[in-house]
């Protein structure tokens, strides 16, 4: 993690005014490209709902996850005339509980970080900036992503989300990635095996590999986005069973 915390929040507070608005312009019956299936309200209840979950768990603080039937309620989206109203309160509560929040508060959190508050803070800035990317592509257009928090949240995925055993990104013969920043000095290799993934943070020969700006890698690499403005080079199978695999 080379961001700081207050550098995940502000991201974390930017990206769910953008998301507001995003939501408004396009209005809640748009459909969300990005989601098939999903409308601009499922975005909204989805985001706000994980908002409120994360604040159940960091201000209680809690040491396990609530249960099912305290998350019914914590993800239980109002009618549409107060959606936005509901999402707004859930994201200013979440920024302002974390921010507020002790240091080394110890609480629930499913991948390793220097802190759980360093966790959340990261965890939230991505979740909610995947989320706007989904509220604005129903609208067209996609705001820019910093190349080192798009790297980050590349690494996130990467070293976090896909190191953990188990998943069903595998593939029996082997067949490997590799991912390069034009506009940033990071580079990873994803080996794909039969039981498992191997991460490198560096660039490698691989059966395939895409190159470009690390905001359309974290992009692509989150589903959210196609290679357009990336050079992709080998086998474009690798490509597809990311597709079909690579989903959290």
């Amino acid at each position: 993690m080379a961001m700081k915390i207050a550098d995940y929040l502000e991201t974390l507070r930017r990206e769910g005014v953008l998301l507001r608005e995003a939501a408004e312009r396009a209005g809640l019956d748009a459909a969300v490209p990005t989601c098939p299936g999903w409308h601009v309200r499922e975005v909204l209840a989805h985001t706000g709902g994980v908002h409120r979950w994360v604040t159940s768990i960091v201000a209680g603080p809690r040491t396990k996850p609530p249960g099912q039937d305290e998350n019914a309620l914590l993800f239980a989206a109002p009618e549409d005339d107060a959606l936005l109203d509901w999402f707004r309160e859930a994201h200013s509560t979440l920024v302002r509980t974390l921010g507020e929040a002790d240091p080394g508060v110890t609480c629930w959190s499913f991948l390793p970080a220097p802190s759980p508050l360093a966790f959340w803070t990261r965890r939230q800035a991505h979740e909610t900036t995947m989320h706007r990317v989904d509220a604005e592509a129903s609208g067209g257009g996609c705001t820019q992503c910093a190349p080192a928090f798009a790297a980050d949240g590349i690494d996130e995925l990467l070293a976090g989300f896909l190191a953990r055993p188990h998943g069903r990104l595998v593939a029996d013969p082997p067949v490997s990635l590799s991912l390069r920043a034009t506009d940033a000095d990071v580079a990873w290799t994803v080996f794909i095996e039969a039981d498992r993934r191997r991460i490198l943070p560096e660039a490698r020969t691989a059966d395939l590999t895409i190159t470009g700006p690390a905001h359309g890698l974290y992009l692509l690499l989150w589903n959210r986005d196609g290679t357009e403005d990336l050079d992709v080079l080998g086998d474009p199978a690798v490509l597809q069973l990311w597709r079909d695999r690579a989903t959290l």
